[in-house]
């Protein structure tokens, strides 16, 4: 059994933190150029679950009955940046080594075109996402917070840790966000995508439509 909730930061941040060389990244107000240039081509988000559209945290709670309820909150924030990105054209997905009906809901309630479950070598499904979608690496956005995500950061165009991800992860990355997993991380990488494609204005427009 799986319950699903929902949780709304009460407030909403802009800024990035940006990789310095090999070193962790710094908190900075400013895209780099370079990541502008990287993300100008992106077609594909990416991106794991736990950790990143979660704060990382399982909740089970044991039922008579010897089964478990699981529950994993989501940012809405998170929701309404995929469905923004979806609606101007961006194409979604995840790749995440638990098996969730809770996470296949939510990958369902926002639109994402790849759900990619119980995965956890995750090179092998982000092969057969590359097969199926007909895209290359430098097409494809990847957010990751822990070690099992470094061989698709390493392969994709633009590949982003959240603020909570291992050091090995942000070092790993070309940009890092300000926001951490499950609280407006992905919403600040959507935002960044279509800032830099100039379709964030026509985002605008059809939120409110």
């Amino acid at each position: 059994m799986t319950a699903l909730c929902l949780l709304s930061p009460n407030h909403w941040s802009r800024g990035s933190l940006l990789r310095e060389g090999c070193g962790l990244a710094r908190a900075s107000e400013k895209i780099s150029s370079a990541v502008q240039q990287r993300a100008r081509k992106i077609r594909l988000l990416l991106m794991d679950v736990d950790g990143v559209l979660t704060d990382g945290r399982i909740r089970l709670q044991s039922l008579p009955d010897g089964s478990a309820l699981e529950m994993k909150v989501f940012s809405a924030y998170d929701g309404a940046g995929l469905k923004m990105a979806r609606a101007v054209g961006l194409r979604t997905g995840l790749i995440t080594g638990r098996d969730s009906p809770a996470t296949a809901r939510r990958a369902q309630e926002v639109g994402m075109e790849f759900v990619f479950q119980d995965r956890g070598e995750k090179l092998g499904a982000y092969e057969e996402i590359l097969d199926e979608s007909g895209l290359r690496d430098d097409e494809v956005a990847y957010v990751g917070d822990d070690l099992p995500d470094l061989p698709v950061l390493t392969r994709v165009g633009l590949a982003i840790a959240v603020a909570n991800a291992a050091p090995e992860v942000k070092r790993a990355a070309h940009h890092v966000t300000r926001r951490s997993g499950g609280n407006g991380a992905v919403r600040e990488v959507v935002e960044l995508l279509l800032k830099a494609q100039g379709k964030w204005p026509q985002a605008i427009e059809l939120a409110r439509a």
